[in-house]
């Protein structure tokens, strides 16, 4: 499957891939802070690695985060997320998801990418669903702040295993991404992530890895 092309940067070989190009092909969602404020009742709160419970970046904690999940605007998307970060999703019995998967793809004040738990280069795909991939849910929620939860894709009702966390504002993916959860906690955290040197691709020179990932 092809892959979107970054701007300015060398073309990103991933399945799931947010790009910096305006008008880029892909899906987003975008959500507004105020707009969380209304569904806190019926929010789901994870905690993982870099993105929820330790991180570790070359053997070091880097730090948690706490996230919500908008699961009475994009209730598929946000359970799609939420059983693969408790690992109740099994195929042939075996747990599937996001413990010790890595985030591949980090582009400073755009986007920590993560999720590919089955090649780790951003080019796996699959979902609670069966298959690879499910259907883009609505685009209700927007790319109206740092630390947004959207799911990552190749084009149009791509989504699987992919995510991505904002580190800005990116209206740009409005439209082209699902948005589905904020984070509550753990903004530090994200900003440590963002910072991490990379190589070609966008590669993490260091593992970011999601040591730890559930439900609270």
């Amino acid at each position: 499957m092809s892959n979107p092309i970054v701007s300015a940067l060398p073309q990103a070989r991933a399945h799931s891939t947010p790009s910096l190009t305006r008008n880029a092909r892909f899906s987003s969602t975008s959500q507004s802070v105020t707009a969380a404020v209304n569904i806190l009742a019926s929010t789901l709160e994870l905690i993982i690695s870099p993105f929820i419970l330790s991180t570790l970046e070359g053997g070091q904690p880097v730090g948690r985060i706490k996230m919500e999940l908008f699961a009475d605007i994009v209730p598929k998307t946000a359970e799609n997320f939420r059983q693969l970060c408790t690992g109740e999703y099994k195929r042939n019995g075996v747990p599937q998801g996001y413990k010790n998967c890595t985030f591949h793809r980090i582009i400073k004040d755009f986007m920590v990418q993560g999720g590919d738990f089955l090649k780790g280069d951003g080019t796996g795909s699959m979902c609670i669903y069966g298959g690879e991939n499910f259907a883009d849910e609505n685009f209700t929620l927007k790319h109206s702040s740092p630390g947004l939860l959207s799911m990552a894709n190749s084009g149009a009702n791509t989504n699987g295993c992919q995510f991505f966390i904002t580190c800005a504002k990116t209206d740009f993916l409005d439209n082209k991404h699902v948005v589905f959860g904020r984070l509550v906690d753990g903004l530090l955290t994200l900003r440590k992530i963002e910072n991490v040197p990379t190589g070609p691709n966008n590669k993490p020179k260091v593992p970011v890895i999601i040591s730890e990932c559930g439900e609270m």
